[in-house]
């Protein structure tokens, strides 16, 4: 896989001017093309082109194409927190609601996936969106440790990546999708859904 990208994490002075339609523009364009070609693949004139402005714009905003992957992934990130709201003393729930959510948008699980393939061991700047949100559900997870509402025997990041990992066992894995809808004794995806729910209710039980 290629590895020719830009070497920029940073978005440049001009990306700091809020309620700019063309800077939102060009972040919903840049999600499509990344989401549907990768880090590597993304052009950014055909970026430039969706979002009806040009490519000397886009760079206004952003030093390169990693410096953009960067901010619509960790906005992509805070987007999926708000929208499937961990309650840490019901992570059966929150794993159905993450898992509800990829269903849905399947094009947002391949934006993250790409970042993870492309740009490996990306060191996080002290002020990353996405840090925050994985810390601010690590420290809710101790919080209902100390409760009694969660065993204390598992450390609460090993607990966050074990739900999140089962939530996103089907988007994570298409093939297995498109097996299950020719093979499972139940092929709907309600079954898929109940499946992961059930796996994370046997290891992390919702508060009673």
């Amino acid at each position: 896989m290629s590895q020719s990208h830009d070497s920029g994490q940073t978005a440049a002075p001009a990306a700091a001017v809020g309620g700019d339609t063309t800077r939102e523009r060009i972040l919903t364009a840049a999600m499509e093309e990344f989401a549907r070609h990768g880090i590597a693949g993304a052009r950014v004139d055909r970026i430039a082109k969706l979002a009806r402005t040009s490519k000397e714009r886009v760079y206004a905003y952003f030093r390169g194409k990693d410096a953009l992957y960067a901010d619509v992934a960790a906005r992509e990130h805070v987007v999926i927190a708000e929208a499937t709201q961990m309650d840490p003393s019901d992570l059966p729930g929150y794993a159905g609601r993450l898992f509800d959510y990829f269903v849905a948008r399947p094009d947002h699980h391949r934006l993250l996936t790409w970042g993870r393939l492309e740009l490996p061991g990306t060191a996080a700047v002290a002020d990353d969106p996405t840090q925050a949100v994985i810390a601010r559900k690590i420290d809710q997870l101790r919080q209902v440790q100390q409760a009694g509402q969660l065993d204390p025997a598992w450390d609460p990041a090993d607990a966050l990546a074990l739900v999140n990992q089962i939530a996103m066992t089907w988007a994570s894995q298409p093939e297995l999708s498109e097996a299950a809808a020719a093979h499972a004794v139940d092929p709907t995806t309600a079954a898929r859904r109940a499946a992961v729910v059930t796996a994370v209710e046997r290891l992390f039980p919702r508060a009673r």
